[in-house]
């Protein structure tokens, strides 16, 4: 585990200590049995059926490595664009100390518009897992590179029992191996070093041939230009999760239209 990671962890452990002391498990499960679900693997796969690009957009104010990438945040605006432009489903950050995210910034993006949600955040307990259903979404991100193995199992059976879907994310060929053993068919592969920070969409490209067929490869972080997505999709990878060369320009939806279609 990178130390940026190993600190993003010690930060969500005291937080949801917090959390737990003001809303109850109890209090929680109330709010989840009132949201409305949406399908967030359908909406991809009806993508994939249309022989289109499906695309999971991000709604991201800021990261740790780049700053602020937007400073006129409007999350509802933006789900709308997003909608407008050609997405498939939304990826809202809900972190607050690394990536300036809310849990209020999903609950608008998601009621501004009819994509289903992921919520974008370092999942490590169940009680983040009843929050995410509680708050509308409808994925969740679990990361190999913050869980072991049985932790991320665990994880998954308790999401799925809510009705939500799992993506799971790796970063290199031994955490591919370990998200195998999920029943999620959502495999993320970020192409972005943990440790330093560089993106290259080769990391996808390198680990496609150990992704059986059944499963959805959803290719997330250096996803820049036209260029990166026909190089990718000329591999067959048709699902992409982008935020910062969305989030850098005018109009989010119109730039992922051009990107894309």
């Amino acid at each position: 585990m990178s130390d940026i990671l190993d600190r993003i962890i010690q930060v969500k452990r005291d937080e949801i200590r917090l959390s737990q002391e003001s809303v109850s498990v109890e209090e929680l499960r109330l709010q989840a049995s009132a949201r409305d679900s949406r399908d967030f693997v359908g909406a991809l796969r009806a993508r994939h059926a249309e022989g289109k690009a499906a695309v999971i957009a991000e709604v991201k104010k800021a990261s740790p490595s780049k700053g602020v990438l937007r400073e006129n945040f409007i999350p509802a605006d933006i789900a709308k664009s997003y909608e407008r432009g050609g997405a498939a489903c939304l990826s809202v950050l809900t972190d607050v100390q690394f990536f300036k995210g809310s849990v209020a910034y999903l609950e608008e993006a998601r009621a501004a518009c009819s994509l289903p949600v992921l919520r974008k955040d370092f999942i490590v307990d169940p009680y983040q897992i009843l929050e995410a259903r509680a708050m509308g979404a409808d994925c969740i991100l679990l990361i190999a590179a913050a869980l072991q193995p049985a932790q991320m199992s665990d994880l998954e059976a308790y999401a799925h029992s809510l009705g939500l879907a799992v993506l799971v994310e790796v970063h290199d060929q031994g955490e591919l191996m370990q998200a195998l053993t999920l029943k999620t068919p959502l495999i993320g592969i970020n192409n972005r070093n943990l440790r330093t920070f560089e993106t290259s969409i080769e990391t996808t490209i390198g680990m496609l041939e150990m992704v059986p067929q059944e499963r959805i490869v959803v290719t997330e972080s250096g996803i820049l230009s036209r260029a990166d997505v026909e190089r990718l999709q000329s591999m067959d990878v048709q699902t992409f999760l982008v935020g910062e060369a969305f989030m850098r320009a005018d109009d989010p939806g119109t730039e992922l239209a051009r990107m894309f279609f």
